[in-house]
Parts: C-alpha cells; structure tokens; sequence
C-alpha cells in the first residue's frame, strides 16, 4: 500500500472507529457503514471511490476493516470507542496472551492492570512477536505475558475479533507478568 493509500485508511479507520460524522455517516448498532455514504463523505476531503476502497480492506496489513458479503457496508472490526456491537463470539482464549505497550506506561499498568481506556476492549496477541510491533508504536517497548487461562476460570470473558486480535473487558494486574 502506498503512503497516500495508508494515510487514507487511517482516515477511514478513524472514521469507521471513533468519528463517523467527520464524514457524515451513522454507524448502526452493529458498527456498519453504509459503503455509498462512507464514500461520498471521505471524498469530500479525500478522493476515494470503490476500487480503492476495495484495494485499502484487503492490503490492510492488519485486516482492519470487514465488507458484508454484498459489499454495500463496511465496519472496523474492532478498536472502536465509539458504542457498537461488532457481534463478537466469546470464545476460551489460549494459556497465554500478550500485550505490548510503551515503558512510558509500564507503571501504571503493574498497578492498574491493563484498562480499555477511550477503546470498548484491551487488545491482545496471541503471540510475542505481534505485541513487540504494537509496544514499538509507543516508544521503547515492554511486553507483558497475560495468564488467559487463569482469567478464563476466573469468569473473564474473552472474544477473538476477524482478524485475529483477542478482546477482553480488563487485565487485572494479578494476571501480568512483564516479560524479561
């Protein structure tokens, strides 16, 4: 994908995650878009018709977004803060999850437990090597190991997005083990 096209999926991403009417669009409940409207409100500031659109979802490296099988809506299939319900399946997460986040925040998560914050869900990996990626976006990375499993006997519900990014309501500290 070429830097333009990032830029504007970016865009796209902030709309279809947290700002719908940045482009004059409403989400339903469900957090889909109707893809007509998403066009004609991001070309108001950005050129964007269907085949580049069709190009941003599917060499989205991190399968952002999701067409209904028409292809008349579209939605991000998670990291909204905006109330939807993407119609996510609880299912029994692995043993270990991981998360990766910045040192700037490593404090408060050893006391806090990971929280959602402005997001619906904290955001998991299902491997170390997707959470050291994510945890170099916010500066010198560190990566915590979260016992899934204990969580899950303990009554936390987990959900597995689309594309693969494990969703839960809250990390308590007790389940962080900061890896070494």
């Amino acid at each position: 994908m070429r830097i333009n096209e990032q830029k504007l999926s970016k865009y796209i991403s902030f709309i279809l995650r947290h700002k719908p009417q940045a482009a004059g669009i409403v989400l339903d409940e469900h957090g889909w878009a109707n893809v007509d409207e998403l066009i004609a409100g991001v070309s108001r500031t950005h050129p964007l018709d269907m085949p580049l659109l069709e190009k941003i979802v599917a060499e989205d490296e991190k399968q952002r977004y999701s067409f209904n099988e028409d292809k008349t809506k579209i939605r991000a299939n998670q990291g909204h803060s905006v109330s939807v319900d993407v119609e996510l399946e609880e299912k029994r997460p692995p043993a270990v999850l991981w998360h990766g986040t910045g040192k700037k925040y490593a404090n408060s998560i050893e006391k806090e437990g990971l929280i959602p914050k402005s997001r619906l869900y904290v955001h998991l990996s299902s491997d170390c090597n997707t959470a050291y990626k994510v945890g170099q976006r916010h500066g010198t990375p560190v990566i915590y190991l979260v016992d899934a499993a204990k969580m899950f006997e303990d009554g936390f519900q987990f959900f597995l997005s689309v594309n693969g990014v494990w969703l839960t309501k809250k990390v308590p500290a007790l389940y962080l083990t900061r890896s070494k």
